[in-house]
């Protein structure tokens, strides 16, 4: 049988193993997280194994080209140019996506996102935790956005100790004094992913961290000391220490 015939009958089938590979190794490696819910694992996996039964079905069932098919390929003209080219071209998209999913790092999502999704966005619609009672110390860089976007009074919130983990990226409003910590909500997977993040006040925080890093802060909530900042708070850090990228990266 020709190449241009395998090509043909069996892309679809090799695509689709491509990424049933890619998935179990995902969820093999502990990585699958940066994709998709936790709660989403066990369906993940169970649906890939389905496929993957069914593809190996495939090439058992499927039939093959018979003699005179291939006699036929072996008498025929010349592919015409177009021919070629789709032929040519799905190679190339073979080869294109078993080098993005299997040969790349997976790697969570960063600030490049955040630059196309609005920061803290969806904060304001989400049920802040109540201060009243409650041990800051569990809460989360969305627990702290979340509650800055209801505008509570800063003499409630200013001096509340804050221990947050996330990386940095530069503030949306161009504030030179000002980066936030920030991770990604995800509901289902990274697709739906939205950016929360607090803000800190660090001037001249570009010479000790690079955008993307992740971090830890400790310290308290402070009136902004930019009177026109997009917030009324922002977090002054008494210790800010870098950190290796958790396991989950994300917060739900």
């Amino acid at each position: 049988m020709r190449f241009s015939r395998l090509l043909s009958r069996w892309q679809g089938v090799v695509l689709s193993l491509l990424g049933i590979v890619a998935t179990l190794w995902l969820a093999a490696s502990d990585q699958l997280g940066l994709y998709i819910h936790p709660r989403y694992y066990g369906f993940t996996v169970i649906m890939a194994v389905l496929a993957a039964v069914l593809c190996l079905a495939a090439f058992a069932f499927v039939p093959g080209s018979t003699d005179e098919d291939d006699e036929h390929e072996g008498h025929a003209t010349p592919a015409p140019r177009g021919r070629r080219w789709a032929m040519l071209g799905g190679a190339a998209i073979i080869i294109g996506s078993a080098i993005a999913l299997l040969a790349l790092p997976p790697a969570a999502l960063s600030s490049a996102t955040v630059e196309q999704r609005e920061l803290n966005s969806g904060s304001a619609a989400v049920d802040a935790p109540d201060l009243v009672g409650a041990d800051t110390a569990a809460f989360t860089v969305r627990d702290w956005a979340s509650l800055l976007a209801q505008n509570p009074s800063p003499d409630d919130v200013a001096g509340t100790p804050v221990d947050v983990v996330g990386f940095v990226t530069a503030d949306p409003a161009g504030s030179a004094d000002v980066f936030y910590i920030a991770r990604f909500v995800v509901t289902c997977c990274a697709v739906d992913a939205q950016p929360v993040g607090v803000p800190v006040h660090f001037p001249g925080w570009q010479e000790q961290f690079q955008t993307d890093d992740w971090v830890e802060a400790s310290g308290a909530f402070i009136r902004n000391p930019d009177a026109t900042g997009a917030t009324p708070l922002t977090l002054l850090p008494e210790t800010i220490e870098p950190v290796e990228q958790p396991a989950e990266p994300y917060v739900y």
